[in-house]
């Protein structure tokens, strides 16, 4: 008798190192490339990267603040964002489109595994948006000029705004199996975006990027966003709704379970902490430095006059103290050597949303700076530094309109390498004929059409035979209520033909 003795059989499937996780790794690496190749994709990372490279520089006029800078980063990786969500949306139904469903069922990684795979091809697409954020911030960090501090909170915007849109559209995905509902959420989130915009400031903290179209800039402690809540607000809402759309697609594990609600409670820290408005703290700090700012400023003196400045504007005193020095340097009699002190202020008391304008000090030889520089915002203060230098006071020199407007643009557009550009520059209308306002720091000055007339006349001279001749008459044309004509005379120049009459 023969016994027989069988093998056991052994399974052909052969366990590799890693497991599903590694085809799902595998799988993220394969969407992640053909995401970013996706044309909606490519074409929305072109216009950020030209938008931001040709607006380089004109922010801040050359000399930004970084308190500003940051925020800057947050409205175009909203244009990235809706293209990410067509993209993986369209990703996501694939299978759908193409009736390959069921072929995908057999497969090591069931629907759950795929859906995380799509979800880390967005984180992928996230961190290239962060890297051109850090790019955008690090170039106007490294200008000469750059003053302030930019926050992390406000950087992780954009990043967390294309994590949102793009798990949004996967989450859609396993709602909706059809190509065609993207495009409408597209147009549904525009929609909502400028509803929000339109409600109250604490409800626009529900929109991805909260950006405040304001001229002003204040010191980085006195802004007042709940930047960091934000960011813990965005990091939770996308965490949710991707955990929601893997939950959806079957992955009903104990984990992701504990993770959807690990999301929503940093949704609901973050949303309720950046809701709770401004602190009593930071009200009076704000007051503090609008209405007595001498007690948070800090002074140097250079070349005999004094510049006080909030802390982050320091590097700025040596760009005022050329000025002052410039413009001094063409004055005649006491004012060539008077000495000034240049204060910095800033209306603080309504936070970003306010757009007061200063009123001029009273206090002699004292002279307003703002928070912004270069560009424009540099004949602006020279024409108060002349003003002051001529009328002895802001409030003095506001009310001039007479000929000794005559000398004080003498004065602030002079020293210029292009005087009638920085002439334009300075009026209100960008004009160099007729009358019109001349803007400052505080209340602008008002330019009549013989005014006008006489100073075009002054600039088409030699830079150093026009100095020497309003040096040598300084006291007459700086006299009160010395007329054009007068002013004209004692230039040698031609007598003014348009009106002398201030509006």
């Amino acid at each position: 008798m023969t016994a027989l003795t069988t093998e056991p059989a052994v399974s052909a499937t052969r366990q590799e190192p890693g497991g599903p996780w590694k085809a799902v790794f595998a799988l993220a690496l394969f969407e992640s490339r053909r995401l970013l190749t996706r044309v909606p994709v490519l074409m929305a990372f072109a216009v950020y990267i030209g938008w931001t490279v040709w607006r380089g520089g004109k922010e801040g006029d050359g000399f930004p603040a970084l308190q500003d800078v940051d925020r800057a980063t947050q409205g175009a990786p909203m244009l990235i964002g809706l293209a990410v969500l067509l993209s993986v949306n369209h990703a996501a139904v694939r299978s759908q489109r193409h009736g390959t469903e069921q072929l995908l069922t057999v497969l090591v990684l069931p629907l759950w595994r795929r859906t995380v795979a799509h979800a880390l091809s967005v984180v992928a697409a996230a961190l290239l948006t962060a890297v051109c954020v850090a790019a955008q911030f690090g170039r106007e960090a490294l200008r000469p000029g750059a003053v302030g501090h930019g926050s992390v909170g406000e950087l992780l915007v954009g990043p967390l705004t294309v994590l949102l849109f793009g798990l949004f559209g996967l989450l859609v995905a396993g709602l909706v199996r059809s190509a065609l509902v993207a495009p409408l959420l597209v147009v549904l989130l525009l929609f909502l975006f400028v509803f929000f915009s339109g409600l109250g400031y604490e409800a626009r903290w529900l929109l991805p990027a909260v950006e405040d179209a304001t001229p002003n800039t204040l010191p980085s402690d006195l802004l007042g966003r709940p930047a960091a809540w934000h960011a813990l607000y965005l990091t939770g809402l996308a965490l949710t709704l991707g955990l929601l759309a893997v939950l959806l697609a079957g992955g009903r594990r104990p984990a992701v379970f504990a993770g959807v609600a690990g999301a929503l409670a940093m949704t609901l820290t973050g949303g309720v902490a950046q809701s709770a408005g401004d602190s009593p703290e930071l009200l009076r700090a704000r007051e503090r430095a609008t209405v007595h700012p001498e007690q948070v400023q800090s002074c140097v003196r250079r070349d005999g006059s004094t510049y006080c400045a909030f802390p982050e504007w320091g590097p700025r005193v040596a760009d005022w103290a050329e000025v002052v020095n410039r413009v001094r340097s063409l004055a005649g009699g006491d004012a060539h050597e008077q000495d000034i002190v240049v204060r910095q202020r800033i209306e603080a008391r309504y936070g970003l949303d306010g757009d007061s304008a200063l009123t001029p000090l009273e206090r002699p030889h004292q002279v307003t700076v703002g928070t912004r520089w270069g560009g424009n915002r540099v004949p602006e203060f020279s024409a108060a530094v002349a003003g002051v230098l001529i009328a002895g006071d802001e409030k003095a020199a506001t009310s001039i309109c007479d000929g000794r407007i005559i000398p004080l643009m003498w004065l602030a557009v002079g020293w210029e390498s292009d005087p009638l550009d920085a002439l334009r520059r300075v009026r209100l209308n960008d004009t160099l004929t007729g009358s019109d306002s001349v803007l400052q720091p505080t209340d602008g000055l008002y330019m009549t059409e013989a005014h006008t007339e006489v100073l075009r006349a002054l600039l088409d001279l030699p830079r150093g035979e026009a100095g020497a001749r309003v040096k040598d008459r300084w006291d007459e044309l700086t006299a009160p209520k010395v007329t054009a004509a007068r002013a004209a005379g004692l230039l040698g120049l031609p007598a003014p033909e348009g009106d002398d009459k201030c509006s």
